[in-house]
C-alpha cells in the first residue's frame, strides 16, 4: 500500500482504510480539532465507541470538516452494559443519533465479557441485515471466543480489532482470523509510546529516516493488519500519517516480530468479564 486512501477489502466486499484515527480518551474541543485536523491530513477511517464519550464531537467534526460522508469510513462499538438482543438494538439507535450518521460504516462488539456475546451478535445480524451498518465486527476476542461464536452465527465477523503491538504480536490470533476472512485491526499499536526508545526499533527507523512511531506502524501495514493509532497533537497526526514512502523489509518485519513478550497494556479479555 503506498496511499493513506488505501484500502482492505473487507469479508462482505466493503472497503474499509487501513490505516484508521483513534479517538480513545480524546474530548471536548481537543477531539473536536483532533478529528477535523486528520481529515484535512487525509484519514478516511475514524475509530470511536460510546464508552469514549466523545460520538456526539467525533460527528460533529466530521461534518465541520466538509469531507464527503461517502469516502468517509465510521467506526463506533457497543459498550458492555448494553450486550443483549433488544439492549443492542437500543444502544445502536443511541450510538447513531451521537454520531449524526444514518449508517455506521462499522459496529463492533466492544469487549466479548462472560456469555452474552452470541445473543448481541444476533442483534448485530440484524442490523446488517436492515443496512444500518455497512459491516459488523468484534474486539478483543480470543480464539476461543470466535470459535464459539462461529458456531452459532450467520454472519462471519468482517474485523477483530485488538490489542496488538510489538510486544504483543497476536500471531496465532492473526493466523486464525486469516484463515477465516476476518480483518484483524490492532488498537494501542504504539503501546501509549513505550516502545519508542527500545534499540531495535530506533535502529530500524534510522535506516529509513523515520521516526521510532512510524516504522511500527508501518510494522502493522506491511503485516497485513489495520491500525488506528491516536493523538491529539497536530504534528503528530500528521507525523502518523506519513508511513507510505517506504516499506520494512522481511528482515526488519521479523526483528521487531522477535520483540514479543506477550506484554499488554490493556486488560486481558479474558478476565475482562460481566
Amino acid at each position: 500500500m503506498g496511499n493513506i486512501a488505501d484500502t482492505t477489502v473487507l469479508n462482505n466486499g466493503v472497503q474499509m482504510p487501513w490505516l484508521g484515527f483513534g479517538t480513545y480518551k480524546a474530548e471536548g474541543n481537543e477531539v473536536y480539532e483532533a478529528v477535523k485536523t486528520a481529515v484535512e491530513v487525509g484519514y478516511r477511517h475514524i475509530d470511536t465507541a460510546a464508552i469514549y464519550g466523545n460520538e456526539e464531537l467525533v460527528g460533529q467534526a466530521i461534518r465541520d470538516s466538509g469531507a464527503d460522508r461517502e469516502k468517509l469510513f465510521i467506526t463506533t462499538k457497543l459498550w458492555n452494559e448494553d450486550q443483549g438482543f433488544d439492549s443492542t438494538l437500543r444502544a445502536f439507535e443511541e450510538n447513531r443519533k451521537r454520531l449524526g450518521l444514518d449508517i455506521i460504516d462499522l459496529y463492533l462488539i466492544h469487549w466479548p465479557g462472560k456469555d452474552k456475546y452470541k445473543e448481541t451478535w444476533k442483534a448485530f445480524e440484524r442490523l446488517y441485515e436492515e443496512g444500518s451498518v455497512r459491516a459488523i465486527g468484534v474486539s478483543n476476542f480470543q480464539v476461543h471466543h470466535l470459535e464459539n461464536l462461529l458456531k452459532d452465527s450467520n454472519i462471519v465477523p468482517a474485523i477483530n480489532q485488538v490489542e496488538l503491538h510489538p510486544r504483543l504480536t497476536q500471531q496465532e490470533l492473526h493466523q486464525y482470523c486469516r484463515e477465516h476472512q476476518i480483518q484483524l485491526e490492532s488498537w494501542s499499536p504504539l503501546m501509549k509510546g513505550k516502545l519508542t526508545e527500545q534499540a531495535d526499533i530506533v535502529e530500524i527507523a534510522a535506516k529509513y529516516g523515520k521516526t521510532s512511531s512510524q516504522v511500527i506502524l508501518r510494522w502493522h501495514l506491511d503485516r497485513g493488519i489495520v491500525t488506528i493509532p491516536k493523538s491529539v497533537t497536530a504534528h503528530r497526526i500528521r507525523e502518523n500519517a506519513d508511513l507510505f514512502d517506504f516499506e520494512l523489509t522481511e528482515e526488519d518485519i521479523n526483528r521487531i516480530n522477535a520483540l514479543h513478550l506477550d506484554e499488554r497494556v490493556g486488560t486481558h479479555p479474558d478476565k475482562l468479564l460481566f
